[in-house]
């Protein structure tokens, strides 16, 4: 074989790399045989190269046949459902006896039917016939002017050239995907952990009022300035497995993560999704909350970016598996009770906007780095905003109960009620249980007055409510109104006959009762 087959050898594969994006996957030792691969290219995602003399057509029959077991065994490496190769043979010659029905259809890999071999040949005497059918093969113009003959030293010059773009190639995606080692992450898991564990000696990650005590997101608290209620959720968890979850997943997607962008970015983009994601659980959901969720989510927010800035790479590498992972989790999260989906999505919505913020190491876009500053910046202050007027804080009102009723729990009367009051002046309309919880506290106070009063409040918005009746016997059985408190009374019983405490109260008024007739 002259040095003219071997410069259309790595011709070829240079057009293959530089004009074509197709990256080597393996070079073998004889440097005559080169796999490539673009799995972008749905048509062609593979592509194999042999710069050899091909005597006969049985050993190309051969030679196809290797080339599909070793397609089918890059199909599994890669998970693809299907796959078809494209051959290409570099010969002098071609072989002596009959060989085009070999090259006519493509040979398909016999166990599974799954992966296709299309094979063509390019000989001296059927360049432009080859050249022809590879762009057709190709969706794209391949071809060259080719000499009649060539030195060694041009073949292997071209050779390197093709090699060391190939490298080069290499080097800038893995400069990109690996960037730096991750560091902030395993140390973001062990604050959590330790956060953990001061929680189960300080009363238990599923005490309420442990949580609130140590920086759970509670809406009320945040309204009477807490501010730093806004960050502290970020490291608090409820439960072992809700710790364990979080770690793990803090544990995949935090290290990519921080291998793409680095320790400080990655620190940031943590940090201001975690931000984020309590603001938008403030802004949407009344409930306590804690938990790295929004902030995890926050790196799927990032990789998202990832993917719009570098949308090869990003599938080629990780792209499908971080959307079926990322649907999976939300589908999950809207479809199951007691998950804070507001925070996930103001996390995911925090992680894309840093990562455009910080942008990636060594590279720099200011006038787009400085839009996402400024839509930031935007957006989490007019959700601030909002969520400080007394339109949202007047929709608040089950986080304030829910505050107030572990101030009871504690014994923190007067607290619970400043904070009930408050409640009660900001509203429009309150439900009935506000009204029972206050006529609770001031019960407490003794406060009995005030307490009747927002009892009735809490029939007239809800006639079954037992309890209020219950309690409005009682503070007439203190009053001495006994005509009054039966009738309450009645009324608790007859709404839940099974309730004892009921009963028992009803006949004490009806022998209070019947001692006061006899001593008239």
């Amino acid at each position: 074989m002259n040095h003219r087959q071997g410069y259309i050898f790595w011709r070829l594969a240079y057009s293959f790399i530089s004009d074509h994006g197709y990256r080597v996957i393996q070079l073998f030792e004889n440097q005559k045989e080169l796999w490539l691969e673009k799995l972008e290219n749905k048509k062609v995602p593979i592509i194999r190269m042999l710069l050899h003399d091909l005597d006969w057509s049985n050993a190309m029959q051969r030679d196809i046949e290797y080339t599909a077991a070793n397609g089918e065994r890059v199909r599994k490496q890669i998970s693809k459902n299907e796959i078809s190769v494209l051959n290409i043979y570099v010969s002098k010659f071609p072989p002596v006896d009959e060989y085009e029905y070999r090259l006519a259809k493509s040979f398909i890999f016999p166990q599974g039917n799954k992966t296709s071999v299309t094979s063509i040949l390019l000989t001296s005497e059927q360049l432009e016939t080859g050249f022809e059918r590879l762009s057709e093969t190709l969706n794209s113009d391949v071809h060259f002017e080719v000499q009649e003959d060539y030195t060694e030293q041009e073949v292997e010059e071209l050779k390197r050239s093709a090699l060391n773009l190939a490298n080069r190639k290499v080097k800038a995606e893995r400069e990109i995907l690996f960037n730096s080692k991750p560091v902030f992450t395993y140390v973001f898991i062990i604050i959590q952990l330790l956060v953990f564990l001061w929680l189960e000696l300080k009363g238990g990650s599923t005490n309420t009022s442990t949580l609130i005590k140590y920086g759970a997101k509670e809406n009320a608290l945040i309204y009477e300035g807490e501010w730093w209620r806004f960050i502290t959720p970020v490291f608090l968890h409820i439960g072992f497995l809700h710790l364990a979850m979080n770690s793990l997943a803090l544990y995949y997607l935090g290290t990519t993560v921080e291998r793409i962008f680095g320790k400080a970015r990655f620190t940031f983009i943590y940090l201001f999704a975690g931000f984020t994601g309590v603001i938008a659980s403030f802004l949407f959901s009344p409930n306590l909350s804690a938990g790295a969720s929004g902030a995890i989510f926050g790196c799927f927010g990032a990789l998202l970016y990832f993917g719009a800035m570098f949308p090869k790479l990003f599938f080629r590498t990780m792209g499908w598996n971080i959307i079926v992972v990322l649907g999976i989790n939300l589908v999950f999260g809207f479809s199951a009770s007691g998950i804070d989906n507001a925070g996930h999505l103001g996390g995911l919505a925090g992680g894309f906007l840093a990562a455009g913020i910080t942008y990636f190491p060594k590279k720099k876009q200011l006038l787009w780095q400085l839009v996402f500053l400024i839509a930031s910046f935007s957006i989490v202050y007019t959700s601030l905003a909002y969520g400080f007027s007394s339109s949202a804080q007047t929709k608040d009102e089950n986080s304030s109960i829910m505050l107030a009723e572990d101030y009871v729990k504690q014994g923190k009367y007067d607290q619970a009620y400043k904070l009930l009051k408050e409640t009660e002046a900001n509203a429009d309309n309150l439900s009935e249980r506000t009204y029972f919880l206050l006529s609770y506290v001031e019960i407490k106070k003794n406060q009995l007055p005030e307490a009747k009063k927002h009892l009735q409040k809490a029939i007239q918005l809800d006639s079954t409510f037992d309890e209020a009746y219950f309690n409005l016997a009682l503070i007439d059985l203190e009053q001495n109104d006994l005509k009054q408190a039966k009738q309450n009374a009645d009324k608790a019983a007859k709404l839940d006959p099974s309730n004892q405490q009921y009963s028992e109260l009803v006949q004490e008024i009806n022998q209070q009762l019947q001692s006061s007739e006899t001593g008239n």
